[in-house]
């Protein structure tokens, strides 16, 4: 005969943990959690979740469980290679830091490194930027060879930079020509002239049309 395997319910504690660990990213402060039961449930925490508890929870030193989340976290962002360099120094230097503040610490040096390599980047744009501005103003201020045509007249920088700039212009008298505003200005120019068109002229006091007294003046 084949032995039924019995049933085993869970414990009203491994019920909680597992809602715990279903709703980590609800966790706060757990200053009153017994260490036993964040073992099993910090675990489960992402870093932010893990940042979050760490900042929340007051009173109560937590590395004793997160500082190996800590340390794994660590590795897994910087790299094997900078753990075990972090590790060697602490050797040698006979301190020793918990994976917390170290993850913290590395954060600020990597940023400000990020500072300052943009700021680099930056200087080099300005240092372009300010070459070729001092070339444009060189190539400006050129004088053509004797012998050669005009700056008006023809060929040399001088001219093609004239002619860039006169084709500029032409374009955007074409732009602003063919724009909305101007067509609602002309639409509007065209309607007054109707109106007036329309409008009959104007009698003087007399009861003569204006043309009529002009003509009669005239032949006076």
């Amino acid at each position: 005969m084949h032995q039924e395997r019995t049933w085993k319910a869970p414990s009203l504690v491994d019920l909680c943990v597992n809602v715990a660990i279903s709703n980590v990213m609800y966790l706060g402060d757990v200053g009153e959690t017994d260490f036993h039961l964040l073992d099993r449930i910090l675990p489960h925490c992402t870093l932010d979740q893990l940042i979050h508890v760490e900042k929340s929870t007051v009173g109560r030193d937590l590395s004793q469980i997160t500082d190996k989340l800590w340390k794994r976290f660590y590795e897994k962002q910087f790299g094997e290679k900078s753990t075990k360099l972090v590790i060697e120094r602490m050797k040698q230097k006979k301190v020793s830091f918990k994976w917390f503040q170290l993850y913290e610490a590395k954060l600020k040096d990597v940023a400000e490194k990020e500072s300052q390599a943009v700021a680099r980047l930056k200087q080099l744009y300005k240092k372009e930027d300010d070459r070729r501005q001092s070339r444009q103003v060189r190539l400006c201020t050129k004088v053509p060879p004797a012998g050669k045509r005009s700056f008006y007249g023809g060929s040399g920088p001088g001219c093609s930079l004239y002619n860039g700039k006169s084709n500029l212009m032409k374009k955007a008298k074409l732009d602003l020509l063919k724009s909305q505003e101007m067509k609602n200005i002309a639409a509007m120019r065209k309607n007054a002239v109707q109106r007036i068109n329309s409008t009959p002229s104007m009698k003087d006091p007399r009861g003569f049309s204006g043309t009529s007294s002009a003509s009669s003046f005239r032949n006076k």
